[in-house]
């Protein structure tokens, strides 16, 4: 398998489509927000990227649910084993790291059910106290599950708890999944430049129609805290649809989070190398076939 990993607005979609079709491969999203249907803007699926190549994991579940990580490594592996079955080559492609991780090095997951009295404890916490309690927990059990990439509100900060505590007290299952051999690309962009990038497509989002996106799914009965949950562009333009913020307020704070989102998803793959993975970085201003062809000679070189 070959992944392709880096952070938002560093290009990884064109390219991984750009290799699928050089090398007859089929791409397994790793995104934790593209895999709900209805909310395209706002995940920047940008499908039109993809051409005529293959992808899964994309639009597989409806708004308002709680996809999760156990879900998604059960829902990889049954993407990889059909495309490897069909003589073809996944590309992992995304920018959710703890979703890479967890299928690359093979996580020991289980379904964790809901803990009603001690989400009842929790309510009412503030972010940054049940980040703490989180914190404290991993601590505890030596987690690299749930960083602060993917723990944006408070709700997802209630369900990583709920997890983390799950797990101290209940033995993993004995199914486990195999680790995954990739050779792993990372696109490298400037710091300075991925914030240029993040403001001009937010601006070009928004007059793509994105907050008509919210509205239609508030529309459909969605409820605002469920989009709220879902964090970055969900979170900000719910607030503003239902008149919690001013446009300029929305779009000011959601540049900000976007680019923090962006400098946390780096740290991530920094402590993915720390971890012991080697990522082989690629400039991401280099001309399309370029990239392209370098990874194909370093997939040439790892056989």
């Amino acid at each position: 398998m070959i992944t392709i990993l880096g952070p938002t607005a560093s290009g990884k979609t064109p390219l991984a489509a750009a290799l699928a079709a050089r090398i007859n491969g089929e791409i397994i999203s790793a995104d934790s927000r593209q895999v709900y249907r209805r909310m395209d803007i706002g995940t920047g699926k940008d499908l039109g990227d993809y051409g005529e190549v293959p992808y899964h994991l994309i639009d597989i579940c409806d708004p308002g649910t709680k996809y999760n990580l156990f879900q998604y490594q059960q829902d990889f592996f049954d993407a990889y084993n059909d495309i490897i079955g069909r003589g073809k080559m996944p590309i992992l492609c995304g920018g959710t790291g703890l979703y890479i991780e967890a299928v690359l090095k093979g996580y020991k997951l289980s379904p964790v059910p809901q803990n009603q009295p001690l989400r009842d404890a929790l309510e009412g916490k503030s972010l940054e106290e049940l980040t703490q309690m989180l914190t404290e927990l991993k601590q505890k059990t030596g987690s690299t599950m749930h960083n602060t990439t993917d723990v944006d509100s408070c709700q997802r900060a209630i369900r990583a708890i709920e997890i983390e505590t799950y797990n101290i007290e209940h033995p993993m299952p004995l199914r486990e999944l195999p680790p995954i051999d990739s050779l792993i690309i990372g696109v490298n962009i400037d710091r300075e430049l991925r914030r240029e990038k993040i403001t001009r497509r937010l601006k070009s989002r928004l007059d793509e129609g994105m907050v008509d996106e919210v509205r239609a799914l508030l529309a459909e009965g969605i409820p605002a805290e469920d989009l709220i949950y879902y964090g970055l562009e969900y979170k900000y333009l719910t607030e503003y649809v239902i008149g919690k913020l001013s446009y300029d307020e929305m779009f000011r704070q959601l540049e900000i989070a976007i680019h923090q989102f962006a400098k946390r998803q780096m740290t991530w793959f920094r402590g993915m190398e720390r971890r012991g993975f080697t990522i082989h970085w690629i400039d991401a201003t280099l001309p399309m076939d370029e990239k392209v062809a370098r990874i194909l000679e370093m997939a040439k070189s790892e056989k």
